[in-house]
C-alpha cells in the first residue's frame, strides 16, 4: 500500500507543465534577463506609504507630496527617455511618470523588460500632468513581482503608443474559476466583497452590543442535525469513526443555552450535499442566534431591525434592488401564515387536510410529487412552487404545520401548528426562526417520527440525537432561535443575482 501511494505521488510530481504560449515564453526570457542583470524579480518587501485612492483624494496642486506606492501595471506607454504607466493597487489606479534621468539608467532598463501584470513599487512625489491627470513622478522604481502569465483579455491594442485593454475578462464561469484574475481585470468586483465584510462586521456588532456571546461549535460532528438536509460524510482514521460535516449549528448552540448562556451566536460554514444553482452552494455561510426567554414574535421584531439597520449601515439606504425588484427594508414587514399564504395565492384551503388530500391538491395544481414524501414536504412543495416566488417585498411566513418543523415549539393557541417563521424577500427565503422546542418528551417523539420518515425513504429527515435529548432533559429555558443565510443576505444588500457573485470561490463542475 505504501509503495502504491509513493508511485501515485511520483506520478503527480511528474505531470508535465502546461504548454507555454509565446507570451509566456517571452516573459520567462525577460525574467532570466533581469536575473542576469542582477535584478531580483521577487524581492521580499517594499514599504508603502499611500494608496492610489488616498493620493487622488487628498491631492493639492501646490504641494509635491513624497509618496511610496505599489501595485500592478495595467497600462504601459513606453517612449524614449520618459514613459507612463498606470499602477493598480487594492484601492484603485494612478498614473506613474517615469523619466530615465530621474530613476537612473539601470532602473529604466529594468522598466523596458516589464509588462502589463507585473507588480512594482514606486517612490516619488505627486504632481498633475499637462492634461490634468493626478500622477506620481517616479524617483525610484523597483520590480516586486515578474508576472509570467499575461492577464487574459479579449484584445490589447496600442493607441498613441499606449497599451489599452478592450473587452475585459467577462466570461462568468471563467471569472468564478479564476477569481484572482477577475479581481485584477474587474476591480469593481471587490466592492461586493467589501460590502460582504461590512455586513458581517455590522451584524457581529449588533449582536455583541446586546450582550450575546459569539461562540464556535464543531464542524465535524458524529451525528448531524438541526436542518432537513443530506450531509457530507468523512472518516476519522485515528478513531476509526464516521463523521459528518455539519448541516447546521443549532443543536450545539442550544446545548450552550442549556449550560446557562442567555444569548449565543455563531458565524460559520455549513455544508449540505445538495444541488448547485444560483441560490445554492454546497458550502455556505450562515449565522445562528439563540436567545433565552424569548419567542418567535420577539425574534421577528429583531430581524426587522437587523435587516433595516444593516442596509442603512452598508448602503446608506433602506431600499435595494434584488433579482430585478426594488426592495424596501423599512419595518414593519408583512406577516402571513403559510396556510393563509397558500390559500391566497392558489385558492386552495389546505387547513387540516390529510396526506392523501394534500397529495390530490398538489396534483390538481399540476405538481408531480415523489410518492415517498410526507404531508409536510407536500405543503413545502406547494408553497415553494406557487407562493414563495410571488413574495417580493419582505414577508414573514409564519405558523407552520408541526411535521415541517420538528425542532420548533407548538403554537400557544393553535393545535398542529408550531411557532416558526421564514423571511421571504425577492421570492427567496433569507432566514428561518423558531420558538425552540424545550419539552424533551415531545422532542423525542418528534425525532422518532423523523426516523420513521427516513425509513420511508426521506433522506433529508432528521435522526435521533441522544446527547442533544440528554442536554434538554437537564432543562432548557424558553428560547428563540434564528438562522440567516449570509450569502443570500449579501445578495440582497449588494443587488447580486447569483450566490456565485458573493462567494469568492464557489463550487463548480470540474473543468
Amino acid at each position: 500500500m505504501h509503495k502504491e501511494n509513493e508511485e501515485s505521488q511520483n506520478n503527480q510530481e511528474q505531470q508535465p507543465q502546461p504548454s507555454l504560449n509565446d507570451q509566456m515564453l517571452r516573459r520567462l526570457e525577460e525574467r532570466q534577463h533581469l536575473i542576469n542583470a542582477g535584478v531580483n524579480p521577487y524581492p521580499c518587501k517594499f514599504e508603502v506609504s499611500r494608496s492610489s485612492h488616498d493620493i487622488l483624494l487628498n491631492f493639492q496642486d501646490d504641494i509635491q507630496e513624497p509618496v511610496s506606492v505599489a501595485g500592478r501595471i495595467m497600462t504601459i506607454r513606453k517612449m524614449g527617455k520618459a514613459s507612463f504607466f498606470h499602477l493598480q493597487d487594492s484601492r484603485g489606479r494612478i498614473q506613474i511618470y517615469l523619466k530615465k534621468d530621474d530613476v537612473g539608467e539601470a532602473s529604466y532598463d529594468t522598466f523596458k523588460l516589464l509588462d502589463i501584470g507585473d507588480i512594482v513599487g514606486v517612490k516619488g512625489y505627486t504632481f498633475k500632468t499637462r492634461t490634468g491627470e493626478i500622477s506620481v513622478h517616479a524617483e525610484q522604481l523597483e520590480l516586486l513581482t515578474k508576472s509570467l502569465r499575461p492577464i487574459p483579455v479579449a484584445k490589447e491594442k496600442e493607441v498613441d503608443g499606449e497599451k489599452v485593454i478592450f473587452d475585459a475578462f467577462s466570461d462568468k464561469e471563467l471569472r468564478y474559476r479564476q477569481r484572482y484574475v477577475d479581481l485584477i481585470v474587474n476591480p469593481e468586483v471587490k466592492e461586493t466583497f467589501i460590502k460582504r465584510s461590512a455586513v458581517v462586521s455590522f451584524m457581529r456588532q449588533f449582536f455583541t452590543n446586546r450582550g450575546w456571546l459569539e461562540v464556535e461549535t464543531p464542524i465535524l460532528q458524529p451525528i448531524y442535525g438541526g436542518a432537513a438536509a443530506r450531509p457530507f460524510t468523512t472518516h476519522h482514521n485515528a478513531l476509526d469513526m464516521q463523521l459528518y460535516l455539519r448541516i447546521a449549528n443549532e443543536l450545539y448552540l442550544k446545548r450552550l443555552i442549556v449550560g446557562g448562556f442567555d444569548g449565543v451566536f455563531e458565524f460559520g460554514k455549513d455544508f449540505r450535499n445538495e444541488g448547485i444553482d444560483r441560490f445554492h452552494n454546497p458550502e455556505f455561510t450562515q449565522v445562528e442566534l439563540y436567545v433565552a426567554y424569548k419567542d418567535y414574535n420577539w425574534m421577528m421584531t429583531l430581524v426587522e431591525e437587523l435587516f433595516y439597520q444593516t442596509a442603512l449601515e452598508v448602503n446608506q439606504s433602506d431600499v435595494t434592488t434584488f433579482l430585478g425588484n426594488e426592495i424596501n427594508l423599512k419595518p414593519p414587514f408583512k406577516r402571513l401564515s403559510i396556510i393563509d399564504a397558500i390559500t391566497e395565492y392558489t385558492g386552495k384551503d389546505i387547513q387540516g387536510k390529510s396526506e392523501e388530500e394534500l397529495r390530490n391538491t398538489a396534483k390538481d395544481l399540476g405538481l408531480s410529487l415523489d410518492p415517498k414524501i410526507s404531508s409536510g414536504k407536500i405543503i413545502d412543495e406547494i408553497f415553494g412552487e406557487f407562493v414563495e416566488p410571488k413574495l417580493i417585498q419582505p414577508t414573514f411566513i409564519t405558523d407552520y404545520p408541526t411535521e415541517m418543523s420538528p425542532l420548533a415549539k407548538e403554537h400557544a393557541s393553535q393545535p398542529g401548528i408550531v411557532e416558526r417563521f421564514e423571511l421571504i424577500v425577492g421570492g427567496k427565503e433569507v432566514c428561518n426562526s423558531f420558538s425552540e422546542l424545550n419539552d424533551p418528551v415531545i422532542q423525542r417523539e418528534r425525532l422518532e417520527s423523523q426516523a420513521r420518515l427516513r425509513q420511508r425513504g426521506d433522506e433529508e429527515a432528521m435522526i435521533v440525537d441522544e446527547d442533544f435529548l440528554r442536554a434538554i432533559e437537564y432543562g432548557m429555558p424558553p428560547c428563540a432561535g434564528l438562522g440567516i443565510g449570509i450569502d443570500r443576505l449579501v445578495m440582497l444588500i449588494t443587488g447580486q443575482d447569483s450566490i456565485r457573485d458573493v462567494i469568492f470561490f464557489p463550487h463548480l463542475k470540474p473543468e
